[in-house]
């Protein structure tokens, strides 16, 4: 890698949004480093590389400090010009029928490594008084989650963490973004054993575009951006919606079973 050009750092970035999100990053000229917790990050390392881009891949647990550290390592001390927090998990079923190691694991990658890896990669930046963060959120953080509870809940504390966190920088040159896309085509619902649901068969959004709107608001210094005007009325409506009905709506499209309703 080359200290002249933008480095920035991809988590989650083996498939699907992170994997879009680090292509959007090499066609605008960053060096890369990506993690993912399983094997496929080096396959996308290589196709990344296919179109010239300087890109190091870490196969890293980011629900772990160990995890977290070994990304952060992994930096070997370079300054992080855009840090793309993107990493994250999701789990179906009802809460008291999940497995709670896995319902731990959901909120150990999606809340607890995220904080990890900003507060350590946030601090260097504010350190230098320059750089750009984007953490993935999701318009699920806006619905109470019946049978994705803790998936729902998680995003919800990434919403809101992202738009504190960009307040409290705000006097700073380090941006925060908050990307809250709604269901896209990815392993998303396949992992969450969600094949079942009305949300996991219904048509979804693009991940590249999807990614390419992350993006470009990061880019720009936005603090927030939902992607695709359909979820955007979705939060205009969960704004005004009581939480009983909404959680009875979710019911529905994510209830086992209801793919056949």
């Amino acid at each position: 890698m080359t200290e002249q050009r933008p480095f920035a750092v991809v988590t989650g970035a083996s498939t699907g949004i992170g994997f879009e999100l680090a292509k959007c990053c090499a066609q605008a000229g960053f060096d890369l480093l990506i993690a993912a917790d399983e094997p496929q990050i080096e396959k996308a390392a290589a196709e990344l590389r296919a179109g010239g881009v300087s890109v190091a891949p870490v196969q890293a647990d980011l629900s772990t400090q160990q995890g977290v550290d070994r990304l952060a390592e992994a930096t070997k001390g370079r300054p992080v010009d855009a840090l793309i927090a993107n990493a994250g998990r999701g789990l179906g079923h009802a809460f008291l029928d999940q497995d709670i190691e896995q319902a731990r694991k959901v909120i150990d990658t999606n809340v607890t490594g995220t904080v990890l890896l900003v507060h350590r990669i946030g601090n260097e930046m504010r350190q230098r008084n320059a750089g750009r963060i984007l953490i993935t959120g999701s318009i699920a953080g806006f619905t109470p989650g019946s049978f994705q509870a803790i998936y729902n809940a998680t995003k919800s504390f990434l919403n809101s963490f992202s738009f504190a966190l960009r307040d409290e920088l705000k006097d700073t040159k380090v941006t925060v973004t908050c990307l809250m896309p709604g269901a896209t085509d990815t392993e998303f619902f396949r992992r969450a054993d969600m094949l079942d649901t009305a949300v996991g068969t219904a048509d979804k959004d693009d991940a590249g575009e999807v990614a390419r709107i992350g993006f470009d608001a990061m880019m720009s210094g936005e603090g927030d951006v939902v992607s695709g005007w359909k979820n955007k009325l979705q939060t205009a409506a969960a704004n005004v919606i009581p939480s009983g009905v909404l959680a009875s709506q979710h019911r529905k499209m994510a209830e086992p079973g209801s793919a056949k309703r």
